[in-house]
């Protein structure tokens, strides 16, 4: 069973260790800064080291002379004044330190903020399809966060710890050798203590990190799906479950920190056997008569002592914020490291050039496809399509209507087969300029926080006041626009106060201002009731005027004016012909359009 454990885990560790390896390359570019603050570092660690020594001076002035009541108080008064420069000098050389790196940790946070926004464009769609929107956003928030904060922390802290524990033993061994091996034989005892305790809680880290995730997902799926939760009476049932989430993350939380929070208590234990150790010891050295040890000496390395124990419980802190950094790093990189969309820099268009028209023919020749290999959807599609033909897609749920869609638009590369507009395959063009010859309307009505304008013209440039009047009248909502407040300059900070319907009309307004030469409807009126479709229709008749359209429909009453309907079933084309074609055929389309209006 251990075997297996292990087994297990070593991938893991694995990846965790190559994530903190990229996190440390990804660091070079601020070395400069990096090593600005370490110098500041230094010289604060030796001035902290020196102190001691001046402390020592003034301790011996005061019992020399105690006995007499002769104290030098001008000669005190310098000593003091050189240790209040020392530390002075000490506290603004760790504020400038601890400046830099917080700059340089922000930076490096903000740069990699901005490859996961990048990162998101390039993955392909079925990332998404497997993973929980909450799962990511948590990568780009909480992962990026922790990873700053414990960066910040962990690189500081851990060289200054270095140079401190480097320095406080030079000091000691040069004030006093015996008492410097005296305090040694603590060493041994508190690397044993990080060390154990560090290895029980980098698991733990690793399993909040994703815990973090999880419980993300939920709170994103349970905002998304709020108004389904609440109509199904399922609040309890879903709170219940978040619950259940949010009790593992209070566990692992709980369970990381307590044993993390073992180190300080340990390390302290430690300090005060080494305190005691360090007053025998000494007192045994005065009484045998060793000159070089005095009261001075001894309180000087009681200061040594903390001077040195505290680096130690700062090595062990830097060793959890480096472990705590490592698991959010590598649920990061894991991200950064995902498949992506085929590198197409510099490929060139192949259709938009030299001012050439997209004529609109587009032909599917053996198209093959599947989301996994043994899952096909599609095993042989074959279709040809005239310019400026509107082609109806219909059939049941999961005939392949929508994937067809998505691999037009390359948002899935086939399997097999290929698919040509005008001639041109679409594997030997740019997804953008793919994208760029379709407008697409789909069945989810995306808004963003900004104004109606803005919304409708979205990524489009040029579109002056009149025109976007036009494109308004045509989708059917120029009159609901004009009764908001403000008009086209109406702030829509919250959709949730527009309806579904009026949702769809702006969508379909965002599609008519693209002006595409080819469109796509996926179920571009299902939000809206018999009237507004009857409006919608009419505008998409003069939207898909000229164009070559694609429209995948329930309602089949939309679709009856269609050049060509494409029937769908398990992927392939049963059914192909206008509507009154398929209808005296009276086969599977007159059946799924009987079905629907057998009552009306």
């Amino acid at each position: 069973m251990m075997q297996h454990g292990k087994r297990m885990t070593a991938p893991a560790e694995k990846a965790r260790k190559g994530s903190l390896i990229k996190l440390v390359k990804a660091l070079k570019p601020y070395s400069f800064k990096i090593v600005l603050s370490f110098l500041f570092i230094i010289v604060s660690t030796v001035l902290s080291v020196y102190a001691p020594q001046w402390l020592s001076k003034l301790t011996d002035e005061i019992t020399a002379n105690a006995a007499t009541r002769t104290i030098d108080m001008d000669k005190i008064m310098n000593f003091a004044v050189v240790l209040i420069v020392f530390y002075g000098t000490n506290a603004l050389c760790n504020y400038f330190a601890n400046f830099i790196m917080t700059s340089v940790t922000q930076k490096y946070a903000r740069a990699l903020r901005s490859a996961i926004t990048e990162k998101i464009n390039r993955v392909p769609l079925g990332y998404f399809d497997a993973h929980q929107y909450g799962d990511t956003l948590s990568v780009i928030t909480n992962d990026v966060d922790t990873i700053s904060q414990s960066v910040d922390q962990a690189i500081s802290m851990l060289f200054s710890s270095l140079c401190m524990l480097i320095g406080v033993l030079i000091a000691m061994f040069v004030t006093s050798w015996k008492m410097a091996l005296t305090v040694l034989l603590m060493v041994p005892l508190m690397l044993v203590i990080i060390m154990i305790i560090a290895k029980i809680a980098m698991p733990q880290f690793q399993k909040n990190q994703d815990c973090l995730g999880e419980m993300n997902g939920k709170v994103e799926e349970n905002y998304s799906g709020h108004s389904v939760i609440q109509a199904f009476n399922a609040g309890e049932r879903m709170a219940a479950d978040f619950e259940q989430s949010n009790k593992r993350m209070k566990r692992g939380v709980f369970k990381a920190q307590s044993i993390a929070g073992l180190m300080q208590p340990a390390m302290t234990f430690v300090s005060y056997f080494a305190y005691a150790a360090v007053c025998v010891v000494g007192g045994l050295l005065m009484n045998g008569g060793d000159t070089a040890v005095t009261f001075g000496t001894i309180s000087a390395f009681l200061v040594y002592i903390n001077l040195f124990q505290s680096p130690m419980s700062q090595l062990a802190q830097s060793v959890n914020s480096i472990q705590t950094a490592s698991a959010a790093a590598s649920r990061v990189y894991d991200f950064l490291g995902r498949e992506e969309l085929s590198d197409e820099t510099g490929k060139p268009y192949k259709l938009l050039v030299d001012g050439n028209t997209v004529k609109g023919n587009v032909e599917f020749k053996n198209v093959r496809f599947g989301y996994s290999p043994d899952k096909i959807i599609i095993p042989d599609f074959s279709a040809s399509v005239k310019a400026g033909m509107k082609v109806a897609i219909v059939g049941p749920t999961g005939a392949g209507k929508t994937t067809l869609v998505n691999l037009l638009m390359r948002f899935y590369e086939i399997d097999g087969g290929d698919i040509t507009i005008d001639g041109v395959s679409v594997k030997d063009m740019p997804r953008s300029e793919v994208h760029d010859i379709f407008g697409m309307v789909l069945q989810d009505t995306w808004m963003f926080e900004g104004t109606v304008r803005e919304n409708i013209l979205f990524s489009k440039d040029g579109v002056d006041d009149a025109q976007l009047e036009d494109i308004m009248k045509e989708a059917g909502i120029s009159h609901y626009v004009h009764t908001l407040p403000g008009g086209l300059d109406y702030f829509m900070e919250n959709e949730s106060n527009i309806s579904g319907g009026q949702k769809q009309l702006i969508t379909i307004a965002r599609a008519m201002a693209e002006n595409s030469p080819l469109l796509i409807l996926d179920e571009a009126t299902s939000n809206v009731d018999t009237r507004t479709e009857e409006i919608i229709q009419n505008a998409m008749d003069k939207l898909t005027e000229g164009r070559t359209s694609f429209v995948i429909a329930h309602r089949l009453s939309t679709i009856k004016n269609a050049d060509m309907i494409l029937v769908m079933r398990d992927g392939n084309i049963v059914e192909q012909g206008n509507h009154d074609e398929l209808i005296a055929k009276n086969g599977f389309y007159a059946g799924l359009y009987n079905s629907q209006f057998a009552n009306e």
